[in-house]
Formats: C-alpha cells, structure tokens, sequence
C-alpha cells in the first residue's frame, strides 16, 4: 500500500481521527513538519530506538517512522484510549517500525531507549482550559513530579544522547544537555548531552 498521499498535509493525516481529536490537533499533537525536523535530528546515529514522551495519539511517533524506516519509534502514553487510536490509525498504515506503550511516564525506563522527544505532554496539569479528556488526573504537583522524572531518567543517559523538545519550559532538560540549534522561533529545539 502506498502510504505517502496521508503525509501530503496534516489536515489529510489528522482524518485518520475522530472529531474530537482532530479538534485538539493544533494544541496537542505534534505537526507533520515538526515530525519530520525532529526525526532527522534524532536519527542522526542510524538504526536508534526513539521514545516520543507522552505520546496522545501517535502521530509523532507515526510520522516520524514514515520519514525514518531504519530507525524505531516508540510512543508511551498513560491514556490506554489514545494508545489504542493511535494504533488503530497505524493498523490502517502498517508501519513496522513504531509501538505504543500504556503506561505512566513514571514507570518508564529510559535506559531502554537511544534519543527522545518531547512536546510539553504534562502542560495541561497547569491549564485548566486545554484538557485533552478528563480520564487523568490533573495538579501542578503531577506536572513537576513529571518534569522531575523525565530530568532525573535524561540525566542518567549516556553522552551523545539526543533530544528534541517542542513548546519546552525546559524544566525536564538536565544542564549537561547543550542547545544546538533552534527552530521555529525557539519553539523546537534540539538538544545534545555532553
């Protein structure tokens, strides 16, 4: 199956969805362009296992094994109903190289995997006006229990690991990771660890 004409726009990628999700699609999933910047700085080494932190419906995770089939994407996500649409959406694809985890980020070993993106997945516990759905629980508290977390497993990765964060208060960036560049108005910045 040629699969290329749903990566053509993210208005004809996001109808894999529903409604509702593809309501939320400009505050919560990652664009294709975004995607696509972002795996090929991640990618940089070859044949890496990447882990999309708190993934939603997958379509970081989705786009970027499009553009990157040597490499493997990984989506962990505590919303067992977005893990199952996002691989709903990849049953219709058949990418074979992209898995999708139920589980809190917080029981996420972080060793398992080579690089990582990030887009600002634990903002709605500030927000009261964004929320994706009202299955989770939301504080501030889990916000920076959750940004703690991600430092504390960043930190322990080896030099050279990468990373990429979208919309980033940086709170999760432990200092041993130096900016290389910046896109998008600083909104996406790539990051490596020394």
């Amino acid at each position: 199956m040629n699969i290329d004409k749903y990566f053509a726009t993210n208005i004809i990628f996001n109808k894999f969805y529903s409604p509702h999700i593809r309501s939320l699609a400009d505050r919560h999933w990652t664009s294709l362009l975004v995607a696509e910047k972002a795996a090929h700085y991640l990618t940089m080494d070859g044949n890496v296992k990447v882990l999309d932190i708190g993934s939603g419906v997958g379509k970081f995770c989705l786009a970027a094994a499009y553009y990157k089939p040597n490499s493997f994407f990984y989506g962990v996500e505590q919303r067992e109903s977005l893990v199952h649409e996002s691989n709903r959406v990849n049953d219709i694809l058949q990418l074979k190289n992209v898995a999708f985890i139920h589980q809190n980020i917080t029981e996420t070993n972080f060793a398992l995997y080579n690089h990582f993106y990030f887009y600002n997945s634990f903002y709605e516990n500030l927000n009261d006006n964004d929320k994706i759905d009202d299955a989770v629980t939301y504080s501030s508290e889990l916000y920076h229990n959750y940004n703690r977390y991600v430092y504390k497993q960043l930190e322990q990765q080896p030099t050279g690991t990468r990373l990429a964060t979208y919309f980033s208060s940086e709170l999760e960036v432990p200092s041993s990771f130096l900016e290389v560049y910046s896109e998008m108005d600083d909104a996406l910045k790539f990051w490596i660890k020394l």
